[in-house]
């Protein structure tokens, strides 16, 4: 099949970051309001027990995802600009016919020790960041604590396909992998249909639509109320882009950034507002499982860890000083489907059309339904390797033993 890129150039770099002073009173303060937030449930004792036998059942597997300002315009030739003066999408997805895919991969973590209470030995990790808090080179050591989510509590999803229908820069599988999505967890983990919600643009009812303000209220919904134990799973397929970062929390210098259908009047939605909705809300043990399958998607939740496909950790994508403020005691996971200066793709899959992220995750996980964080990582990536430059992504909000079994 015929291959159609339609990629973007930003029309300026990176904006240097001004260095901003902060006084010792405000450099506290921050501290003190950190430290609080990560040691809700220190005295939870039937948590720790909970805990304790949890990690004795996880044993590591054996080796084998005002309006914000429109983007610049698109700068591939075979791309053309609205009839009126509106933007197009800062990523396009290529379509093509998805090569043969062979799946198949360990990394060792010495586990911090235990912290102040011995009980937080197991799922309770303790591990230290250094982080320069004052002028003068003192380091304050912020011990963050999380833990694991056994998953079997509430399971609720949001899955959202946006093709643009009707406007430039229409994309064709996205739909399709929204439900499929949807009916990939309804029938392999055990999600209930009234606890599954589908945004889509061809939907009849205009009323779910994936507008941004549908798309915000989604996200709230789907985190409400959200437990120890519980697992969410959000699903995002469609346009992705970037712009320039104003927080000094990016080591690229952009924010990464997806596309509602009405974005051209209504406004993109960036990184930090995805990180505040569907992140910060939630309370340790609570699984988050994020699936974006759209371009420059590798930091799009703004997670403080990356892991290579061996399973250790990349190099630092958020700035040190973002790193304590986007952690979380909670279980965030997610896959995506590039890095963050790469381009994803639309594919055809037996006259079907996909998203080749979408497609590759589903298809790795029905094959093998036991698989380690590491596994799956490297076999969505074999599937997409022969044929595409993208390469899937995974991230997460503490650091995490990928030896461990990939639960949703």
């Amino acid at each position: 099949m015929s291959t159609t890129e339609r990629q973007r150039t930003l029309s300026e770099g990176p904006q240097p970051r001004p260095k901003k002073k902060k006084s010792l009173f405000r450099r506290a303060r921050i501290l003190s309001a950190v430290t609080s937030y990560i040691y809700p449930h220190h005295d939870d004792q039937s948590t720790i027990a909970s805990v304790h036998r949890d990690e004795q059942n996880r044993a590591p597997l054996p080796q084998q995802q005002p309006s914000l300002p429109p983007p610049p315009p698109l700068g591939h030739a075979q791309s053309q600009s609205h009839s009126q003066p509106l933007p197009v999408p800062d990523e396009a997805r290529e379509i093509d016919e998805p090569g043969a895919a062979m799946p198949r991969g360990l990394f060792s973590r010495n586990p911090d020790q235990a912290g102040p209470r011995q009980q937080f030995h197991h799922d309770l990790r303790l591990f230290d960041h250094n982080v320069k808090k004052f002028n003068n080179g003192v380091e304050q050591k912020l011990r963050t604590m999380f833990q694991y989510s056994k998953c079997t509590g509430k399971k609720r999803a949001v899955c959202i396909g946006i093709n643009y229908v009707g406007q430039k820069s229409a994309l064709k599988g996205c739909v399709n992998d929204a439900r499929h999505v949807r009916e990939f967890l309804m029938k392999h983990w055990g999600f209930h249909s009234r606890d599954v919600m589908i945004l889509t643009d061809t939907d009849p009812d205009q009323r779910r639509h994936p507008t941004r303000a549908l798309i915000l209220g989604a996200m709230k919904w789907l985190v409400e109320g959200a437990k120890c134990h519980d697992s969410l799973f959000f699903h995002y397929s469609g346009h992705g882009g970037r712009r320039r970062d104003t927080h000094g929390d990016e080591i690229s210098g952009y924010d990464e950034t997806i596309y509602p259908v009405d974005y051209p009047s209504s406004g993109i939605i960036v990184d930090d507002l995805l990180h505040d909705l569907l992140v910060k809300p939630l309370p340790m043990g609570c699984r988050l499982t994020a699936l974006f399958d759209c371009c420059h998607s590798g930091t799009v939740l703004d997670l403080p860890y990356s892991y290579n496909g061996d399973g250790s950790l990349m190099k630092r994508q958020v700035s040190k000083k973002a790193t304590s403020r986007k952690g979380s005691p909670a279980d965030v996971i997610c896959w995506s489907g590039s890095q963050d200066g790469q381009t994803s793709a639309d594919t055809f899959v037996g006259g079907v059309a996909v998203g080749a992220m979408s497609y590759a995750f589903i298809k790795c996980l029905r094959a093998n339904h036991n698989q380690s964080y590491q596994q799956l990582l490297e076999a969505v990536r074999d599937i997409l390797k022969p044929r595409y430059s993208q390469i899937p992504q995974l991230g997460s909000s503490h650091p995490i033993d990928t030896r461990l079994e990939f639960l949703i």
